[in-house]
């Protein structure tokens, strides 16, 4: 089978239609073990972008972006200054600043703030085996081939997962609710209006960072201030 189909891309990146094609599309995956195996690491990132419908982006002006990334843990929150996190600022502010908005100093009031996130949650759990004992499954009742063998399997199992990816999130500062109409913790909930997720291979270089920026920017043609 021609395994292009499982690379269909534009940009750096796979359409989310030939995603979704890979994911229900059991005959393809059939075809080969691993269908992003003999993908480059240029090709293998997933970018993923969403937006507020109901916003215009046009009454922003200006934007709050930090010297530093988040790092998200599982629950646990930290921020970090690499080479790599550094890249992601500098190339996030100056493709914003390209759509017409300015950058403010921190503690100065601004329209929109900015945040860049790297997730590295890790997840374990506990699942039940519900086929643990099959005493005549090939050889009758005296267990595989007839030889009285019979297969014994703990009735539960525990798994892990590793979840690693990185977020750009800007959120509304213009509009924020006035304090104690929150969660209840006296804070105001601040609206999310655009996120974007970069998936796939990990981002070890600054290549590879400006290879993603220029992607969620590009498929992100709304997001830009009013002349």
């Amino acid at each position: 089978m021609n395994m292009n189909m499982h690379q269909q891309r534009k940009a750096g990146k796979w359409k989310l239609g030939a995603v979704l094609l890979l994911l229900a599309g059991g005959g393809l995956l059939s075809c080969r073990e691993n269908a992003i195996k003999d993908l480059s690491p240029a090709d293998s990132p997933v970018y993923i972008t969403n937006y507020d419908r109901s916003v215009n982006f046009g009454q922003y002006k200006t934007f709050s972006l930090p010297d530093s990334v988040i790092i998200e843990s599982n629950d646990s929150y930290a921020t970090s200054q690499t080479p790599i996190s550094s890249r992601f600022v500098t190339n996030v502010a100056n493709a914003l600043t390209a759509k017409g908005f300015q950058r403010v100093n921190r503690g100065d009031n601004a329209d929109l703030g900015v945040a860049i996130i790297q997730v590295n949650n890790q997840y374990t759990g506990v699942a039940s085996n519900p086929y643990s004992y099959y005493s005549g499954y090939w050889g009758g009742f005296g267990g595989l081939g007839g030889y009285g063998y019979s297969p014994y399997y703990p009735s539960y199992y525990t798994y892990q997962v590793t979840d690693q990816y990185w977020e750009v999130q800007i959120v509304d500062l213009k509009n924020r609710p006035t304090a104690g109409t929150g969660t209840g913790t006296g804070q105001p909930q601040l609206n999310v209006i655009y996120n974007a997720t970069i998936r796939g291979a990990d981002i070890t270089d600054q290549q590879a960072v400006d290879n993603a920026i220029t992607a969620i920017f590009n498929q992100s043609p709304y997001l830009k201030a009013s002349e």
